[in-house]
């Protein structure tokens, strides 16, 4: 088989040809390495190159060490310092094919996680003319953690520099830049509502699809220096793009651990995501949610949105008194007044200590704000699609948080899967959901049988063995969390 190679605006790349026909290049860079002076400052365009580029291998992640030990999902570490690279997966047609395109974002609480998944390989799009693209940006500490003398959101840069860069290459590789769809889940999900609320990114993308997309809230500046100052204070190093520059990996991540450990000390700030995109007032102008409900951010974008039923459900509460508070503080803290904690409770009545706790992390976290951007997107009549993935895993007994990526890639058979779905998981799933994912990304509509949610009716498929429509299922949540 010939060695397939394309010439990008900065120099040729070499592939690889698969044998399911598919072709994939990985590694390529969209950015210089974020090293010295660049190690905080806005992504730069790499420097051209004549000679062809190796792509043939993923490249460097901005994960450092493994999370094997709690994730889901397989996601590896690659060393090395350009970890502003991404992976084009399409099909092996002819570069002029312009074909729709897909640009996944990986989740991982934007601390973790890696483009280099086996759970984000783009054959099954590429079988079904798709072409995929996945894209690797700068986490924690130095992707956004607010600096005195640095960019903020410098997380949210590097993804609109990647969008950037699908929009000036992927004509080459057989897609239409014109047929962008920019997916993600969980922070991942998140970057997809941030981009919608991001003036600098509007005509990078046609399409959005958010999948259990988690947001920091409260998400204002005034957050952002709170959670500097916190970390000056347990660490004693200025919150300055100056004393950060040159520390090792090893020293960056071991400041974020005490940065993001529990105490009395991070009064004010987000039981979640201290470290994620905030609005700064320039390049987010408002909080993303409020952009997204209330303004109107994203207001002629087609977006397809939904969670998991049991996202977070596996998460322990913190230990019952006298050592932790009792289940009621701790749903309270999330948000709800003491009427609606006695509902909860008596609305998931059957659940342990645990299983409470989780499911209010779960609405708090993903259902509520979710649903609150579909119901705020009806009532202006804006084109959106709302899911809820209910198929319980026979490994856990419940639709956890990552569960529903093997279906929607139709990756049934890839490393971990087993582990997480089991050894049978329902393939006819698979197969409803990757092809209601693909149409979206090719007509902006997933097509029958679901219908776009309305304020009329709700319509909200539930991804189940026999996947179903279903008028306003979540009724419960909205009582309870919104209403």
């Amino acid at each position: 088989m010939n060695t397939p190679m394309v010439t990008t605006t900065r120099g040729p790349v070499r592939g690889e040809r698969r044998n399911d026909g598919s072709i994939r290049f990985l590694g390529i860079p969209y950015a210089r390495p974020p090293v010295g002076d660049l190690r905080f400052a806005a992504p730069v365009p790499p420097e051209p190159w004549s000679e062809p580029l190796d792509a043939t291998a993923y490249g460097p992640t901005a994960q450092r060490r493994p999370f094997a030990e709690v994730t889901t999902i397989p996601e590896p570490s690659v060393p090395g310092a350009g970890v502003l690279n991404l992976n084009v997966f399409t099909p092996d047609t002819a570069p002029e094919a312009g074909l729709p395109v897909l640009v996944w974002i990986h989740g991982g609480g934007y601390v973790a996680g890696s483009a280099a998944s086996p759970w984000y390989d783009g054959a099954s799009f590429n079988r079904d003319g798709v072409v995929l693209v996945s894209l690797g940006y700068r986490l924690g500490i130095e992707g956004f953690l607010h600096l005195q003398d640095a960019p903020d959101n410098r997380g949210v840069l590097d993804w609109i520099a990647a969008l950037e860069w699908v929009r000036d290459n992927i004509a080459r590789f057989g897609g239409d830049p014109a047929k962008v769809t920019v997916a993600g889940q969980s922070a991942g999900g998140g970057a997809v509502q941030t981009l919608l609320a991001v003036p600098a990114a509007r005509g990078l993308f046609r399409g959005a699809l958010s999948v259990s997309g988690a947001v920091m809230r409260p998400d204002g500046p005034e957050v952002a220096r709170a959670a500097a100052r916190l970390f000056t204070a347990r660490t004693g190093v200025p919150a300055t793009a100056a004393a950060l520059r040159d520390l090792g990996d090893d020293e960056l991540l071991d400041l974020q651990e005490r940065m993001g450990a529990p105490g009395p000390d991070r009064a004010g700030l987000p039981p979640l995501l201290s470290l994620a995109p905030f609005a700064d007032g320039r390049l987010i102008p408002e909080p993303v949610l409020a952009a997204l409900t209330d303004g109107e951010a994203g207001a002629d974008v087609p977006l397809m949105l939904g969670f998991t039923a049991h996202e977070f459900n596996g998460v322990p509460a913190p230990a019952p008194e006298p050592v932790g508070p009792p289940v009621p503080v701790l749903i309270g803290a999330l948000g709800l007044d003491a009427a609606r904690i006695d509902a909860f409770t008596a609305a998931y009545a059957a659940g342990d200590r645990d299983r409470l706790f989780g499911q209010a992390l779960t609405d708090a976290t993903f259902r509520a704000p979710s649903l609150a951007v579909a119901d705020a997107r009806a009532a202006r009549e804006r084109p959106t699609w709302l899911y809820q993935f209910a198929w319980e895993s026979p490994v856990a007994g419940m639709a956890f948080h990552c569960l529903d990526l093997p279906y929607a890639f139709d990756l049934l058979d890839a490393e971990g899967v087993a582990a997480a779905a089991g050894d049978a998981p329902p393939r006819a799933l698979a197969d409803a959901m990757h092809r209601a994912w693909v149409a979206f990304v090719r007509d902006q509509d997933p097509g029958d049988p679901w219908p776009p949610y309305t304020a009329g009716d709700r319509a909200t498929m539930i991804w189940d063995t026999v996947p179903r429509v279903e008028r306003d299922p979540l009724r419960q949540v909205r009582e309870l969390w919104l209403d």
